[in-house]
Parts: C-alpha cells; sequence; structure tokens
C-alpha cells in the first residue's frame, strides 16, 4: 500500500455490511483461529506434561521444564516476526491470501512436531526441530490474529465491531478447550503408552483440522476496506511505495501502546492457562484436577470474551479494559489463595476468577488495536502489537514464573501473585494513555490529534497513527 486516501476522496463503505457475507466471514475467522490455537496452545499443555523428559532427558526436573518452557518461548518469540511478514503483505497483497498461508504453516507445523523421533531416536537432532517447528508455529500463529481480526473488523457495521470480533475471539478458548480435551483423552492411556505414541495423537490431528479450516477460508470475500483502499492508491499512482512496518515505526509510540494494553492479559494466560499445570501440580494437585480447571476456564472464556467485547460496543474499549486490570490487581492474592487451600473445588474457582478478569482485558483488545491504525497499514501495526504483547505477556511468564519457583523456598504463589499485579498495572498505564477508540471510521486516513471520542474533521498535517492516543 502506497499513500493514503486523499481527504477529499476518502475511502468510505459505500453500503451497510451483507448480513449474511458478515456471519460467513465471522464463521471463517472464528474456524481459523479456533484451529490456529487449537495447535498453537497443545504445545503449551504437552510442554509441561512430556516434552521435557522426551526431548531433554539429560537435564534435571528444574531445567528440562525451563527447557521445555524455553522452546514454548521460541514459539512466541517468533510471533511478532509472523505479524510483522504476514502484516507487511497482508497490507499490500490482501488480508484473505495471507490467511490461507497462516493457517497451512501451522497445520503442517503441528502434524511434523507429531511425527517428531525424540532425542532417545537421533539426539540432538530431536531438541533443534522441536524449536524449528515451533518457530514455524509462532510465526503462522502471528500472522493469523492480525488478518482474522481484520476481516471481521472491517466488514462490520462500526457500532457492532466488538460484538463480531468477540465471536471470533471465541476461537482461542475454543481451541484450548478442544486441546485441553484432547491431552485429557490422551493422559488416559497407560504411562508407557503416552509416552511413546499417545502424546503424538493431538498434533496428528492437526491435518484433519487444516484440511476443514482451508476448506472454508479459500470461500470468503476479500476485506472490502481493504479493496477500496487498494483502488484510492491505484488513482494515486505513487511509485514507491513505503512498507507499512516503517510507516509503523514512524510512529513508534502507538505501536508501544498498543503493545503494553496487551501484557496483562496475555500474562495472565501465562499464569492461568500454561503455568498452571506444573505450580498446581508442584503443590500436590493431580494433573486431572488440573486439567478440570483449565476445561472450565476454557468453558467461562466462551461466555465472557464474546460479552466483554459486546460490552465495549456500548461503554467503550477503554472502560472495560480498565476493570479487568483494576480487577485482577485487587484479586491476584486471593485468587493464589484459593488455589493454595490444596482443595481442587477452590483450585477451579482460583482460576475462574482469573479466567474471567483476564477476559475483561482481552477481550476488547482486537477492536482496540484496529481502531488504532489506519487501513494500509492497520494488519502490521495490529498484528505488530498484539504479538509484541503476546511475546512479553505470554511468552516469557512461564520462563519466569519457573524462575522465581527454583528457589530452596519450593513452591511460592506471592512472586506469582505480584508479577501477575505488575503486567495488570502496565496494561492499565497503557490504556489510560489510549483514546477511547470506539465507533471510529476506519476509513479515515487523517486526524487532528484531539481528545474526545469525536474528532474534528480531517486534515493533512496528523497521520492515522494519532488516531485514538492522546497526543
Amino acid at each position: 500500500m502506497s499513500a493514503a486516501p486523499s481527504p477529499k476522496d476518502p475511502a468510505r463503505p459505500a453500503a451497510a455490511p451483507d448480513p449474511a457475507l458478515l456471519r460467513k466471514v465471522a464463521l471463517s475467522s472464528l474456524l481459523g483461529t479456533v484451529i490456529e490455537y487449537y495447535d498453537f496452545l497443545l504445545y503449551g499443555t504437552m510442554a509441561a506434561l512430556v516434552l521435557g523428559p522426551l526431548f531433554f532427558p539429560e537435564s534435571n526436573p528444574t531445567v528440562g521444564m525451563i527447557a521445555s518452557f524455553g522452546t514454548l518461548a521460541a514459539g512466541y518469540v517468533a510471533r511478532p516476526v509472523g505479524g510483522m511478514v504476514f502484516g507487511h503483505f497482508g497490507d499490500r497483497v490482501g488480508r484473505k491470501t495471507m490467511l490461507v498461508l497462516t493457517m497451512v504453516l501451522m497445520g503442517a507445523a503441528s502434524f511434523l512436531i507429531g511425527l517428531l523421533p525424540t532425542y532417545e531416536s537421533i539426539g540432538i537432532a530431536a531438541p533443534v526441530l522441536l524449536v524449528l517447528l515451533r518457530v514455524v508455529q509462532g510465526i503462522a500463529i502471528g500472522g493469523e490474529w492480525g488478518g482474522a481480526t481484520l476481516m471481521v473488523v472491517e466488514h462490520a457495521e462500526a457500532e457492532r465491531r466488538g460484538l463480531w470480533n468477540g465471536v471470533m475471539q471465541m476461537g482461542s478458548p475454543i481451541g484450548f478447550l478442544m486441546s485441553t480435551l484432547a491431552v485429557t483423552a490422551t493422559t488416559t492411556l497407560p504411562r508407557d503408552q503416552f509416552m511413546s505414541w499417545g502424546w503424538r495423537v493431538p498434533f496428528l490431528f492437526s491435518a484433519l483440522l487444516m484440511a476443514i479450516g482451508l476448506y472454508v477460508r479459500i470461500s470468503v470475500s476479500e476485506s472490502p476496506l481493504f479493496r477500496q483502499a487498494v483502488d484510492a492508491q491505484q488513482k494515486q499512482a505513487v511509485a514507491k511505495p513505503r512498507p507499512p512496518l516503517l510507516k509503523v515505526l514512524r510512529r513508534p509510540r502507538v505501536l508501544l501502546l498498543a503493545c503494553a494494553v496487551g501484557i496483562g492479559p496475555f500474562a495472565l494466560t501465562g499464569l492461568i492457562s500454561i503455568f498452571m499445570l506444573t505450580y498446581a501440580t508442584g503443590i500436590g494437585f493431580a494433573t486431572a484436577d488440573v486439567m478440570n480447571g483449565l476445561i472450565a476456564a476454557s468453558l467461562m472464556a466462551l461466555v465472557t470474551i464474546p460479552l466483554f467485547s459486546a460490552l465495549s460496543d456500548r461503554l467503550g474499549r477503554r472502560k472495560v479494559v480498565v476493570g479487568g486490570a483494576v480487577g485482577i490487581a485487587l484479586c491476584a492474592f486471593p485468587m493464589y489463595a484459593l488455589i493454595d487451600t490444596g482443595k481442587p473445588a477452590l483450585l477451579i474457582v482460583g482460576m475462574l476468577i482469573g479466567q474471567l478478569l483476564q477476559s475483561a482485558m482481552y477481550a476488547p483488545l482486537g477492536p482496540l488495536l484496529s481502531e488504532m491504525f489506519g487501513t494500509e497499514v492497520r494488519y502490521t501495526g495490529a498484528s505488530m502489537g498484539y504479538q509484541l504483547a503476546a511475546l512479553i505477556g505470554s511468552g516469557f511468564t512461564p520462563l519466569i514464573a519457573g524462575g522465581l519457583l527454583s528457589g530452596p523456598e519450593g513452591m511460592r504463589s506471592g512472586p506469582l501473585a505480584i508479577l501477575a499485579i505488575v503486567c495488570a498495572v502496565v496494561s492499565l498505564l497503557a490504556i489510560w494513555r489510549i483514546r477511547e477508540t470506539r465507533g471510529k471510521d476506519l476509513s479515515e486516513e487523517y486526524d487532528a490529534g484531539a481528545s474526545g471520542e469525536n474528532p474534528p474533521a480531517p486534515g493533512p498535517s496528523t497521520t492515522v497513527f494519532e488516531k485514538g492516543v492522546d497526543v
């Protein structure tokens, strides 16, 4: 993409979105997100259960745990790379094509993990290949979220972007629920069978999911806002358009805010959905108890994510995020106190509290980040902000948490609660500096940067990156 459309000839939707088309786009994004998150989150659960001893057998238990979560972090490190690469071509070529490619990459990487020989068979090549495939997963999911979000947001009417984005974001808990159920089913096998071949089955199942997802995804139409922006660019006939990433980096403050606001919810994801299995079993819970808690949290997220996302259409993105961030700052210690009782029922209650507050912070991110960037850089900007937050919040949180619990005192929840609070405060400070974006016209390319929800008429002196941000 090149220069923005002229203010005198803005690229605005000509008509209200077709409801049937919008439902089809939302279904496509939902299915694609389910599959991507099934594959990506499946690895997180398996890292806690089996990947350490199979791929790092010479390590002591603590080092093995850190090594297996290190490969988990490798996937998160690759996510911003995927956001940058697929964002670039998504802003240049189109959203739909990139979404097809991300699904193929993710499905192929997960399937190959299911076929990968262990350390006992091929030595050091096993963990090296595991890390490489995890990186491919990270690149794929790094490009998936931005494209899936934009396909929904750019098709939907302004006053219902949160509602429709909430439908798409249900893919994350559904994907996690599916991966959790798959792991739960395989862990019922005898231990020797699970360690030898049972753990591979959920990864191999990815090939079937990929085929279903591709069938649906190929049939949807390209984003209308992207097509209109392309038409405007062709009329202007700019010879050498600047890469979208360079345009985003010209306004680094907005990218940093987009990243910071997501750190809180992603840190909770790392603590509740990924690291909880390690922590809870370390203080005496059975694996089945923790898996029941993870399933309950996923079921709650199926309800709370679309509700909070739709609520952001009514109250605004900022108020919903603030509520979740303040909630976790107040409830982190009580949440872990419930878990530390050692009672399975209270473990589930504590995890549900964390999931409720995580959903409040996470649900508005799709429309919020999309509304902070213009059409010609939206895929790149929103993806980079989201994936950097995922890297810092979820990618390194299990590593940090493992380090906090590796001392002579053993398992202690206090440092984990403090970690959750610090990350929530980061999100709170970021959302305080982000101006309300609810209802913003996504086709606008210029803004005078005034505060308030209704900016003045477009002017040529301020770029799109100032929209939605106090400057």
